[in-house]
């Protein structure tokens, strides 16, 4: 910096070197300003173009992660359509394996059994109005459709699930329609058939029950592990974006004092230069 002489008048360097103190204090305290207002560090790229490069990344990140957490609750959510209409297949299931235990002893007389046929019938069109009824989005989840379906499950291109559910779980596929059961219940003889076709189904559901299960566990993991990286990245972004409050005040401060002492330099070195007219009297 320029140091001046102060009898020389024509150029004065002091002043030049106040106003150009104060405006550098005035900058820095709009920057201060700025950064107190938005609460951020980096309002424009100028300010730290690789910041702004790398906290936009990190942005960019963050909402991907947090559509694929929606996309995991949704797919849990999913599943567990599927699963309510299993447990009601499987508790109708239990319920006809009570009735053709019954069929199957010879205590049962004519019109017992055909109250028990009635009532498997029954049973039967009742499986196949929840494979009807269970769905998604209009999507038949347990009817043997719902096959290599993928969930979005992270940011990235690979970040995949797929997930299958191929039976049919409609009566007459799992081998509990009328035809193999109910109809089978007219002695104790043939309802031994009938009941092995339940047990049969019993086991397909349970089957099925434990994947869609262990599916939703790891689901739920893979919540739990989104939550994190969630978390990890918006604290990295905002290190590196958002500004420190408390230390923004302190250097506020300090401008505000600096602005004063400059101005009143600059008024000072202004005056300066009248001391020369001692020199004429």
């Amino acid at each position: 910096m320029a140091i001046g002489d102060s009898t020389r008048i024509n150029t004065n360097i002091a002043a030049f070197n106040a106003l150009s103190a104060l405006k550098g204090v005035n900058r820095s305290l709009e920057i201060n300003q700025l950064r107190l207002a938005t609460g951020q560090r980096i309002n424009e790229v100028a300010d730290d173009p690789a910041g702004f490069t790398i906290s936009r990344s990190l942005e960019a990140r963050s909402r991907g992660l947090s559509v694929a957490l929606d996309n995991v609750a949704t797919a849990k959510n999913v599943l567990s359509i599927a699963e309510g209409g299993l447990i009601n297949i499987q508790d109708i299931l239990i319920t006809m394996k009570e009735k053709v235990t019954q069929a199957k002893s010879d205590t049962m007389g004519d019109d017992e059994r055909d109250a028990i046929k009635a009532e498997l019938n029954e049973l039967s069109s009742e499986i196949d109005n929840i494979v009807t009824e269970t769905q998604f989005n209009s999507i038949q989840l347990i009817d043997g459709a719902y096959t290599g379906k993928s969930y979005q499950t992270g940011e990235g291109v690979s970040n995949t699930l797929t997930f299958s559910i191929s039976t049919n779980f409609a009566a007459a596929s799992i081998g509990v329609a009328a035809a193999s059961v109910g109809n089978k219940v007219d002695s104790a003889s043939n309802a031994s058939g009938a009941l092995g076709q339940v047990n049969n189904a019993l086991d397909t559901v349970a089957s099925e029950l434990q994947s869609v299960g262990a599916t939703i566990a790891r689901l739920t993991t893979k919540e739990a592990t989104l939550n994190v990286a969630i978390t990890n990245t918006e604290s990295t972004r905002s290190r590196i974006i958002d500004a420190d409050i408390a230390s923004e005040q302190l250097e506020a401060t300090r401008n505000l004092i600096l602005q004063q002492t400059a101005t009143a330099q600059l008024a000072q070195a202004n005056i300066t230069p009248q001391n020369v007219l001692a020199l004429f009297t």
